[in-house]
């Protein structure tokens, strides 16, 4: 199920989140940092920080500089795969499932705003 909107919509659903998340207290993530943090909150887990690196397109160092700084912000955490001790798997924390959640919450508002 999806919503029709037209592109000058989406743009200003895009620019409304952005100025929201700019103008709050919380952290202010780049592009990458919120497509790994989605990716580890809507995508079924284990996630690696090889697996990702094959999602995003991008190396391993790239993705491990974002999740270094999404580590010092609490939204994610990193271990050792207990199975396969050369695996680095990327959880999810209760600190990061709130941002997310505040995040759609954005964008729902910032939706409901198109429509009128």
């Amino acid at each position: 199920m999806g919503i029709e909107i037209r592109p000058a919509q989406a743009l200003r659903l895009l620019h409304g989140n952005a100025l929201k998340q700019a103008r709050d207290a919380g952290p202010d993530l780049t592009t990458r940092q919120t497509a790994i943090l989605l990716t580890v909150y809507l995508e079924p887990p284990p996630h690696t920080v090889r697996g990702l690196a094959d999602r995003l397109k991008v190396t391993k160092p790239v993705v491990t500089r974002a999740l270094d700084t999404m580590g010092r912000l609490e939204l994610l955490e990193r271990r050792r795969d207990p199975a396969d001790l050369r695996n680095v798997l990327v959880r999810r924390t209760v600190k990061g499932s709130l941002f997310v959640s505040q995040m759609a919450d954005r964008l729902v508002d910032e939706a409901g705003g198109l429509a009128r």
